[in-house]
């Protein structure tokens, strides 16, 4: 049974809340009653990504960076604030490494204070290069603990370590999702994620890039079935702490991803290999049981229609430009 306070009206804050997934959580949660204090630094966030919920009279935008305290008065926090795609966390990976760590002490303090509940989205990147598959939320993963990914692979995996102690030490009510590949309208164009690479090259009409010869692979969860999970956990009993994988178990190579991108955009784009980067995971696909037996989620949408929409948003977004 859900706790009924989980059930009614309550004023959450959002971490990261002009961020692609921060931005359609508050769409979410506002869209349930909830008032949402959504706090960003504009780091990778975009103000058009929430420009539409300006003036919403339940919905209140703060500029902050969660590396510093913050003090306000709440009833539950999602933390989502750090960058999330290779190109955004390497320009600057000491700062990627105080977000996830420096961040989750401040929002866990804040927590503390508050004694509320605090959702952490964390990654599929806390698996690092995996060596089973699909990998399972009891994988302690293979990471490389000192190359370019692991500003934000180690301060992922160190933010898990201090919600699960404030947890055991304080018994403070935390849940832990850990994020798979996940796409769809407000990613940014040039986080060089997969998704966004493909999309914006093919309707630009530019080769579509594909790292190593393509045979790597990677399970592609939509937007709305994302959040969709994210609220499911946080709304669960408290007995369920997380870690839960979050993700679309289906799974494509890279290369199928970008012939499909190829044949939705219609583009007479060609296919161009480069260079595989470094620590480049081979596989990645969440085994999702544990989330579809306490959470009753699993993902609805498929790859085809979420990409449609996908293009869509960033034909629009290119038009405008």
């Amino acid at each position: 049974m859900t706790p009924p306070r989980y059930r009614e009206r309550k004023s959450i804050l959002v971490t990261g809340g002009s961020g692609f997934l921060g931005s359609h959580l508050c769409d979410r949660l506002l869209a349930d009653g909830h008032d949402v204090l959504c706090l960003d630094n504009f780091f990778t966030g975009a103000r058009r990504n929430i420009d539409h919920l300006i003036g919403h009279p339940r919905f209140e935008l703060m500029r902050h960076d969660v590396t510093f305290p913050l003090y306000v008065e709440v009833d539950a926090i999602y933390n989502l604030a750090c960058p999330a795609s290779p190109i955004h966390y390497q320009r600057d990976p000491v700062q990627t490494t105080k977000t996830s760590v420096h961040g989750a002490i401040n929002m866990l303090g804040l927590a503390k204070r508050l004694k509320c509940r605090i959702f952490q989205a964390s990654t599929s990147e806390v698996y690092g290069d995996p060596s089973i598959h699909p990998q399972t939320e009891d994988y302690w993963g293979n990471v490389n603990p000192i190359g370019p990914r692991s500003c934000y692979d180690e301060g992922k995996r160190c933010a898990e370590t201090l919600f699960f102690d404030y947890w055991r030490q304080h018994r403070l009510e935390i849940k832990v999702a850990r994020i798979f590949n996940t796409y769809g309208p407000r990613m940014h164009p040039a986080d060089g994620r997969v998704v966004s690479n493909f999309i914006v090259q093919a309707l630009k009409g530019e080769p579509v890039t594909l790292y190593g010869d393509g045979s790597q692979t990677r399970s592609f969860c939509y937007v709305d079935d994302m959040i969709d999970g994210f609220v499911r956990l946080m709304d669960s009993p408290a007995d369920l702490t997380g870690p839960v994988n979050l993700g679309n178990p289906a799974e494509y190579t890279v290369r199928q991803l970008a012939e499909l991108v190829v044949e939705l955009t219609g583009t007479k784009s060609k296919l161009t290999l480069a260079a595989l980067p470094q620590d480049d995971p081979r596989q990645r696909q969440p085994d999702i049981g544990l989330a579809r037996e306490r959470l009753a989620w699993a993902p609805k949408v498929e790859l085809k229609e979420g990409l449609q929409s996908t293009i869509t948003y960033f034909d629009r977004l290119l038009a405008a430009a």
